[in-house]
């Protein structure tokens, strides 16, 4: 079933007239007001892996299964969440393209985070969840579609990635991504609450991401994640004007240990290098063990508390 584009006012910045959003949920946050929207909070992790919004035809906000944690500063908290979903189309005309907006509806903390996704896409499911874990934390998580409705599928045959890459010009996923993060400057910083943007990317966004942080120079952005980059240029690292986390497996032949520590060096500014034992490529946002799972977790908390000290706790 073709889904109907409208438009509606969104609760950041109502002056944006370049944006279509494509409705697949049902919008209770459109009413709330700035004071409301925007409490402040302290919230722990949904565990996405192991309770999954479904997606349906009248997709509605769920709410997330989650648990109490104990957070880096030893106060428990309950982190239970409202997590609203809306389809974009940013851009304009023929050179638009989709996204997907998460956002905490219950205690939202105004922050945006631009998430860049690996090679599946922004629908992947693996990414979806990431996204609504973040966003269960107060954040407002920006996925857009990279690939433009070309995501690699993994039933492909690997003698064809090359073929496919070739059709995802460079040059394109870089505009697409100055696209999302101008549309997150002017939707949320506009809004006065936060004054910088966080950026997560995986595998190939990840790669992406130390693109779009040298071409930023610390315009938007205060917070990054780097989970497992591939293509990684390091002559763009002396560009960056932000810390980077960097976080991966000492199994994965595609992101090398010794390559990161070149990033944390060269940037500084506190970049950091979290290195999992026995872990490989993607075991993030897709473990496939108990093991890696475990990882994961520990992963999430790691990246949580960088989220927070970056944006939250400094505002600067």
């Amino acid at each position: 079933m073709a889904m109907a584009v409208v438009t509606f006012s969104t609760p950041f910045n109502t002056n944006n007239n370049n944006k279509k959003i494509t409705n697949t949920r049902q919008h209770q946050h459109q009413h709330h007001h700035h004071n409301l929207l925007f409490s402040s909070s302290s919230s722990g992790r949904c565990h996405l892996s192991r309770q999954r919004c479904l997606y349906h035809s009248r997709n509605k906000p769920c709410k997330m299964l989650c648990s109490k944690v104990e957070l880096g500063d030893e106060v428990e908290d309950e982190a239970c969440e409202l997590v609203s979903g809306v389809e974009l189309i940013l851009g304009e005309g023929t050179d638009s393209f989709r996204a997907y907006l998460s956002m905490a509806v219950k205690n939202n903390n105004g922050i945006g985070v631009l998430v860049l996704s690996d090679v599946y896409g922004y629908e992947a499911s693996s990414t979806r969840d990431f996204a609504y874990r973040v966003a269960c934390n107060g954040y407002n998580v920006l996925i857009p579609d990279l690939f433009r409705g070309n995501p690699w599928i993994r039933e492909r045959n690997r003698s064809e990635f090359d073929d496919w890459v070739s059709k995802q010009p460079s040059d394109r996923v870089v505009k697409d991504i100055n696209v999302s993060a101008k549309w997150m400057a002017d939707e949320f910083l506009a809004a006065g609450i936060s004054k910088k943007l966080g950026i997560i990317g995986f595998c190939f966004g990840g790669g992406r991401l130390i693109d779009t942080l040298a071409q930023d120079q610390g315009a938007y952005f205060n917070s990054a994640i780097c989970f497992y980059g591939t293509h990684m240029d390091l002559s763009l690292a002396a560009d960056i004007k932000v810390p980077i986390l960097f976080i991966s497996g000492d199994s994965d032949p595609l992101c090398p240990i010794e390559h990161l520590q070149d990033f944390e060096k060269t940037i500084g500014l506190g970049s950091r290098v979290v290195v999992f034992k026995g872990q490989g490529h993607a075991f993030v946002h897709r473990p496939e063990s108990p093991e890696a799972d475990k990882a994961a977790e520990e992963a999430f908390v790691i990246m949580r508390n960088w989220l927070n000290d970056g944006l939250v706790t400094n505002k600067s």
